[in-house]
């Protein structure tokens, strides 16, 4: 038996018909802390030293909105005092007097009441009917909280069926009486002592120990389960897709989310006037508007874009801005990146990867977000081919647990020959990415002679693969219980 238990049957005993509320208990224990009270009692019942008598009371209270409702009045009540008291008053003049949020709902409780909005103007058949209810509404809010049986039925459903304004809880009641069994308690078995809980190198070293009493457990009761924190399933995605890349011998790139249109789209031979340069596609930004590119850079590009410069193709024609070339955006994809590192390192072979954030002016829905994380990797080497590009493909998505890769013939402005990849799962083929080698016009501005292979996935829609999704949100919607139940990846 616990100190708090002692005290709570030894005062009991000294009054053995009575009934204890709880603010009795506090009083004769000298306890503040209800929580005290509520377990000592707990724990006496379940000892069968006393017998818990709970009432449960619905109350309505007013909720958040239902205080400004008290604090202000009701909104119908302002608006209609305003009608009243306004000559002349029509919706134009109620829409400058009230808010936006407000004007319309007003609008639609009074016309329930019987008010009426005609050629502009206010109308009420009966105003005295309408200043009434509105009065009666105003006193029922204003007299909460109260039981709910005690309250008008009719008016108590017209306040639950507003949003806001009034609230139900349920109070639970609690008395103790004692039983036969705790009254034959002898009072030495209530004096109240410490209670060792814990075993300290100190308590031992002591002879304390001796003349302690010891609280005890029962050890076949159900424990509750400690929650620890733990990586969110795309923090984890991320780490575990770097750590296979780091495993395959590839190095990680970071670099900066703002960049120009020049490495963004014109250094990957992507067309001036390619739908992906419109402005439903592509942050654009103001600041910085512009940013400065080399000279010789820039002239490189539009000797490829115009007639294919001296790499035997022909171009995209038309005439190529330099200004477009230099607008600030943020990146639609990580492939800026690699290829300005490819331009730094030009005859050093590499292999390296990223996964990073891009941005791209999408609408919100079950597989599209305007900001997501793509995965891109590169390798340049003399002898890369696509036979290595489709292997090394195969490996990563082996090493994620889909050993079924294919590729299929696709399209991509900086690439040729280009490969879309799906893997199988659930009996399907998904497609996952793009991958293939760089066209000669995105390599030979830059002094890159040898092939570059290079690929890039969503994120996002591996994690939807992984975690079994069918809406893209879910992963960052900051729902715990979701979170606690995915698998550690």
């Amino acid at each position: 038996m616990l100190n708090p238990e002692r005290r709570m049957l030894r005062t009991m005993q000294t009054n053995p018909s009575h009934e204890w509320t709880l603010a009795e208990v506090l009083e004769a224990c000298q306890w503040t802390d209800q929580a005290v009270a509520a377990g000592a009692g707990h724990g006496l019942t379940n000892a069968g030293f006393v017998k818990t008598n709970e009432e449960h009371q619905e109350t309505i209270r007013v909720a958040q909105e239902g205080q400004n409702a008290v604090a202000d009045g009701l909104l119908e009540a302002r608006v209609w005092n305003w009608i009243c008291s306004t000559e002349g008053a029509d919706m134009a003049g109620l829409q400058a007097t009230f808010q936006r949020h407000e004007a319309g709902p007003g609008v639609g409780l009074l016309k329930r009441l019987g008010v009426q909005l005609e050629s502009g103007s206010f109308m009420a058949q009966d105003p005295d009917a309408v200043t009434s209810e509105i009065a009666k509404r105003t006193e029922f809010i204003a007299g909460l909280p109260a039981p709910i049986q005690t309250l008008d039925q009719t008016m108590l459903h017209h306040f639950q069926s507003r949003k806001g304004l009034v609230e139900s809880v349920v109070m639970t009641t609690r008395t103790w009486t004692i039983t036969p069994m705790g009254q034959s308690v002898e009072a030495a078995a209530l004096v109240e002592q410490q209670s060792v809980s814990e075993i300290t190198t100190e308590l031992l070293q002591s002879d304390a120990w001796k003349d302690a009493d010891f609280r005890s457990f029962d050890v076949s009761l159900e424990s509750t389960t400690p929650r620890t924190g733990r990586s969110h399933p795309m923090q984890a995605l991320i780490e575990r897709v770097r750590s296979i890349f780091l495993e395959m011998g590839f190095s990680e790139l970071v670099d900066d989310y703002v960049q120009t249109a020049g490495w963004n789209m014109d250094a990957l031979f992507i067309p001036q006037d390619h739908p992906a340069r419109e402005m439903q596609d592509t942050f654009y930004l103001e600041n910085p508007a512009s940013i400065d590119l080399p000279k010789d850079l820039t002239d490189a590009w539009g000797a490829i874009h115009e007639h294919g410069g001296d790499t035997g193709s022909v171009g995209w024609g038309g005439a190529f801005s330099e200004a477009t070339s230099k607008k600030g955006l943020l990146r639609t994809h990580t492939t800026v990146n690699t290829i300005q590192y490819l331009a730094e390192n030009p005859s050093e072979p590499c292999r390296v990867f990223s996964v990073d954030r891009v941005f791209r002016k999408e609408a919100i829905d079950r597989t599209h977000l305007p900001e997501f994380h793509q995965i891109e990797g590169i390798i340049m080497e003399e002898g890369a081919n696509l036979q290595m590009l489709v292997a090394t493909l195969k490996t990563f998505y082996a090493k994620m647990g889909y050993p079924e890769v294919r590729v299929r013939p696709a399209y991509f402005p900086y690439t040729e020959p280009s490969l879309e990849i799906e893997v199988k799962w659930r009996g399907k083929w998904l497609e996952l990415g793009g991958a293939g080698i760089f066209r000669p016009e995105v390599t030979e501005p830059l002094g890159i002679a040898s092939p570059v292979l290079a690929w890039g996935m969503g994120l996002e829609r591996l994690a939807m693969l992984v975690l079994g999704l069918d809406d893209i949100r879910q992963l960052y919607i900051s729902d715990l219980e979701w979170l606690r139940n995915q698998p550690i990846l």
